[in-house]
C-alpha cells in the first residue's frame, strides 16, 4: 500500500476519517468529482442524500478499480455537498458506511466536505472526487 492513515496526537480523533495521509507511491490517481449517477447516466436516488453517497462512493471504488487501486490507495477525498447544514452528517456517514460495506472497506483517509449552492443537475445533492497514490 501506498498509503499510511494517522491520526496524530494532538488533533482530535475523529472516527470518520484521519486527519493524514502520507503517500509513498510513483504514481498519482485524480478521479474527477462523482455524482450519484449509474452506469447509464441515471441519477440514483433522488431527493436521498445517503443513497446519493453510496453511489458516489460506488462511483469512486469503480474508478479506482479501473487503474488497479482501491480505498485503501486515497490520499484524499473533497466532498461537495448542496446546501450542507450539520444535521446532514448522520444521512452522510451511512451513506458512507452502505458504500463501505458494499466496497468491503472502510473509506476514512484525510477529507474536505465542503457545503454548496447547486451542482451539475438540480437531482444531485453530493459530489465526491478522489486523490490516490500507486505504485
Amino acid at each position: 500500500m501506498a498509503i499510511t492513515l494517522v491520526n496524530p496526537g494532538g488533533l482530535p480523533q475523529i472516527g470518520a476519517y484521519r486527519q493524514v495521509s502520507i503517500a509513498t507511491g510513483s504514481k498519482l490517481v485524480f478521479i474527477a468529482g462523482q455524482v450519484a449517477w449509474d452506469a447509464d447516466g441515471v441519477t440514483v436516488g433522488k431527493g436521498d442524500l445517503a443513497a446519493q453517497v453510496e453511489q458516489c462512493y460506488l462511483n469512486i471504488g469503480t474508478a479506482l478499480a479501473e487503474v488497479g487501486a482501491s480505498f485503501d490507495d486515497v490520499a484524499k477525498l473533497t466532498v461537495y455537498v448542496v446546501d450542507w447544514t450539520p444535521d446532514k452528517l448522520e444521512l452522510f456517514l451511512e451513506g458512507v458506511a452502505r458504500a463501505g460495506a458494499k466496497l468491503g472497506v472502510t473509506p476514512v483517509p484525510p477529507g474536505t466536505l465542503v457545503g454548496i449552492a447547486a451542482l451539475d443537475v438540480p437531482d444531485h445533492l453530493v459530489e465526491v472526487e478522489a486523490t490516490a497514490i500507486i505504485d
